[in-house]
């Protein structure tokens, strides 16, 4: 039996939900049987959440991120990079864009792929909600590429001010603004105290923390909203602690090359500005074969996590717009709805084979966890129970906020490799450099 008489599965997308998802059919479905394809214009996955570690330098990419190909080979699915272009439902097939080489030349044009059983895990973006100046002046933490291009800017602005210090100036300093109160504005400022009082170590022999101003700007009532209100507190004064200008109830009205303007006329200078003020689907899903988006670019789905206009397309993570019975809004975009979905996903797929009734997406809540870097880690867990949530700090939220990423690694990799990394993953700390400075 060739691979054009299996039963094909693809999964475009390879983040937490569509990793984790391909890993397991490739695991559980016979391969003389099913042909399971992830598709991402990437070779690389990194857990999303760490991106903010990766922007600051605290943690190298390179020794987290996983192979698309490597792991393919081992979880027994195949791989094929390219970029989402469009929907063909008629046929079933997507459409993937024209592979170019360094040069512009083309190593692959246009095709198409066909499937039996599509999942569309592609993510979110930031939402700019049309501010002017955003989409020209502000940097992004949407994927790796981002995190690198924040980590070079940031690098050569402390270069910057640490030569002019030791040349006499004393007014010099870098100014960063970070727009959104979420839990990635909220990791991002305190992740950059972390990595500026180690570059005295690493060769900006007279670079002082103090050097570095860094202005957290949300528009809300306060930061991190998804947190109970004391515990937000805490990370508020735990930021201003640190020496973190937070500013809340005031949005941003415009972002110039230099600068950033608030709704009351203030034009706080920014060196570099960070939008992580809320996300949204791909462009490109809007209208996409036909299927249902909200206003967001989300794609609307039905219970069991099929698209409302096609039962063969699933959807997971982020880009969907997922409503639970009761609820006035939608599933939150996190690495937990993710990991949930791409369950959800799995039985239900190998039941629609099976010619076995769907289940229903049941979403529960276990909290948000946010680290403030070395300093601190606030949250609240297990919010699906009665009668409200468990709040933590310190060194037992750490100690969870780091068992989430464990529970990925272990979800991608089995219980051997995923122990492995882990065992790994602390010697490293311990005979590697503390920021990443290339």
């Amino acid at each position: 039996m060739n691979a054009e008489q299996k039963i094909r599965i693809v999964v475009v997308g390879g983040g937490a939900g569509g990793l984790e998802l391909v890993s397991r059919l490739g695991r559980k479905l016979p391969a003389n049987r099913f042909d399971v394809v992830l598709v991402d214009r990437n070779a690389t996955h990194i857990w999303k959440p760490l991106l903010h570690e990766v922007a600051a330098g605290s943690l190298d990419g390179n020794l987290d991120e996983v192979g698309y190909r490597e792991h393919a080979f081992r979880k027994g699915f195949r791989f094929f990079q390219g970029t989402f272009e469009g929907l063909d439902r008629l046929t079933q097939e997507i459409i993937l864009a024209p592979i170019h080489d360094d040069d512009g030349s083309i190593i692959m044009d246009r095709h198409r792929l066909h499937y039996d059983y599509l999942v569309l895990a592609v993510g979110s973006v930031s939402n700019s909600f049309n501010t002017p100046g955003v989409e020209q002046h502000c940097l992004y933490l949407d994927s790796r590429a981002d995190a690198d291009r924040f980590r070079r800017k940031l690098l050569n602005h402390c270069l910057r001010v640490s030569r002019k210090q030791a040349m006499g100036s004393t007014d010099e300093a870098v100014n960063m603004v970070i727009i959104g109160g979420g839990a990635t504005g909220v990791e991002l400022a305190a992740e950059l105290f972390n990595a500026a009082a180690e570059l005295r170590y690493y060769g900006l022999e007279v670079f002082d923390d103090s050097w570095l101003r860094v202005t957290l700007i949300e528009a809300g009532d306060r930061i991190l909203p998804a947190l109970p209100g004391k515990l937000a507190e805490a990370a508020h004064e735990e930021l201003e602690s640190l020496g973190v200008r937070v500013i809340t109830r005031m949005p941003v009205t415009e972002v110039n090359a230099r600068s950033v303007v608030t709704r009351n006329g203030e034009e706080i200078e920014a060196d570099l500005a960070v939008w992580a003020a809320g996300v949204k689907g791909p462009d490109y899903l809007q209208g996409v074969g036909g299927l249902e988006t909200n206003r967001n670019n989300r794609l609307m789905v039905r219970d069991t996590l099929q698209s409302t206009e096609d039962e063969r397309v699933f959807v997971v993570g982020d880009c969907a717009c997922v409503m639970m019975p009761g609820a006035k809004m939608p599933v939150p975009p996190r690495a937990q709805a993710a990991h949930q979905m791409a369950s959800t996903v799995y039985r239900n797929i190998r039941a629609d084979i099976d010619n076995k009734p769907l289940k229903s997406f049941r979403y529960s809540d276990h909290g948000s966890l946010v680290s403030l870097s070395r300093y601190s880690t606030v949250g609240s867990l297990m919010g699906n129970l009665v009668g409200g949530r468990m709040a933590i700090e310190g060194r037992l939220a750490r100690v969870v906020y780091i068992s989430l990423y464990r529970m990925h690694l272990l979800a991608i990799h089995g219980w051997f490799k995923g122990l492995a990394l882990m065992a790994i993953g602390r010697v490293n700390k311990v005979i590697r450099p503390r920021l990443k400075l290339h």
